[in-house]
């Protein structure tokens, strides 16, 4: 399945903002592309660069859902937009919201424009290089 059916197959009430939100990222992070994939039992559009997740767009029962892996590993990233959807329901890594009121496009925009030049393959091989050095002390 592809991102086009993925979101047509949702609500017709949130297919315009899956929509969306899932042009703003394919623009404004070059890094990544997406398919569809399930994760947690559902499928979503995951979006991957270097073989990894970096977002994925997901509608599920009782709200859309937004995961963004750059946000998880940067407390100053998930303060700032904490501080500016103050709308939306933040978990670890992920934004929960209903409508575009709760998840405004510049916002979302700013968001991943903010994301787009986080390399998690980089930080990755990073946190295993001092884990593995802290390992052998």
């Amino acid at each position: 399945m592809i991102s086009k059916d993925y979101i047509a197959k949702q609500p017709v009430e949130r297919q315009k903002l899956l929509k969306e939100i899932h042009e703003i990222i394919i623009a404004n992070d070059k890094t990544v592309t997406a398919t569809v994939e399930p994760m947690m039992g559902k499928e979503m559009i995951m979006y991957k660069g270097k073989g990894m997740m970096k977002y994925a767009l997901a509608s599920v029962k009782n709200s859309m859902t937004l995961h963004v892996l750059p946000m998880y590993g940067s407390e100053k990233l998930i303060n700032k937009y904490k501080a500016l959807l103050v709308k939306a329901n933040f978990q670890k890594g992920c934004i929960n919201f209903n409508n575009e009121e709760e998840m405004p496009l510049e916002i979302v925009k700013q968001l991943i424009m903010d994301c787009s030049g986080i390399d998690l393959v980089k930080i990755r091989e990073e946190y295993l290089k001092s884990k593995k050095a802290k390992e052998k002390k």
